[in-house]
């Protein structure tokens, strides 16, 4: 199940903060918009809460049309407050569209990126991680890169991650974390606060399962609790609800979707018996 056919069940307690995107493009210019933001613990350089993943996503030629779609997502992603965006050469165009684009919007030097220095470069799923960490440790001496880590998308590399964070000085971690996987709660997200690394989050929406197994729920009055106003909202707040986060990277290449990824970085977060709470209710049948 897609997204927009999630929302569409849901009804219109999910879709009520979804405007049009000439109307996000006004409220961006004449509102504040105060994105949460945390410190990476090397350095206590502050990012913003919610960033942006490119996977898949933006994975795309560049015909016109996309063209424009994207580039309403960069710039609407920029005005709401996003620095981060992740891309890899592993994401077939996504890495080259990003580039383009953000020149031609006059962002490039602006966001948490690649550009002459590239901001943060990580070993991509721990393949040859010492011989790759030992290269970054270089560029990093060098000046070439700001700062490295490694990532994951799997818990089951968890293991072999949480060794490598004992044994190695990194900048950041980035890992799956979602009210559908949670298993980073255990050792990995304590780890990271103990030795002063960054964590980036990807896979916030359990791939997209957190949609489908809440297409039936209302989304609950309680939610209003803690300023979440859709499902979106409600599976970002609950992720950087969590101190050891430092920020989270949903993909879309959806202006609208995009801003209401926003929006889970906005205003208040729920506390630990809220979370809770909502682990509960998404776990229920």
């Amino acid at each position: 199940m897609t997204r927009r056919e999630a929302a569409r069940l849901i009804g219109a307690t999910a879709g009520g903060m979804l405007l049009p995107v000439d109307a996000l493009r006004a409220q961006a210019k004449t509102e504040s918009v105060a994105m949460l933001t945390r410190a990476i613990p090397s350095t206590g350089e502050k990012l913003p809460v919610i960033g942006l993943g490119t996977w898949q996503a933006f994975d795309v030629d560049l015909t016109p049309d996309n063209r424009r779609q994207l580039g309403d997502v960069l710039s609407l992603f920029f005005k709401l407050g996003g620095r981060v965006i992740d891309t890899s050469p592993m994401y077939g165009h996504a890495e080259e569209a990003i580039g383009e684009l953000t020149v031609a919007l006059g962002i490039q030097d602006k966001i948490f990126l690649r550009a002459k220095k590239i901001d943060l470069m990580q070993v991509h799923n721990l393949v040859d991680v010492q011989t790759q960490l030992a290269t970054l440790r270089e560029w990093k001496s060098q000046g070439r890169i700001r700062y490295l880590g490694i990532t994951h998308y799997e818990a089951g590399a968890f293991v072999d991650m949480e060794k490598i964070m004992r044994s190695e000085k990194l900048d950041f971690v980035q890992i799956n974390y979602s009210l559908m996987e949670r298993e980073a709660e255990e050792r990995l997200l304590p780890l990271a606060q103990e030795r002063g690394v960054a964590v980036i989050v990807n896979r916030p929406f359990g791939g997209g399962d957190l949609f489908s197994r809440t297409r039936a729920k209302p989304l609950p009055d309680w939610a209003a609790e803690f300023d979440c106003h859709s499902w979106a909202q409600f599976f970002l707040k609950w992720i950087v609800a969590n101190s050891a986060v430092t920020c989270a990277i949903p993909a879309t290449n959806k202006p609208r979707h995009l801003e209401d990824n926003m929006r889970g970085g906005i205003g208040r977060l729920p506390d630990a018996k809220m979370r809770q709470r909502m682990v509960e209710l998404v776990s229920s049948p």
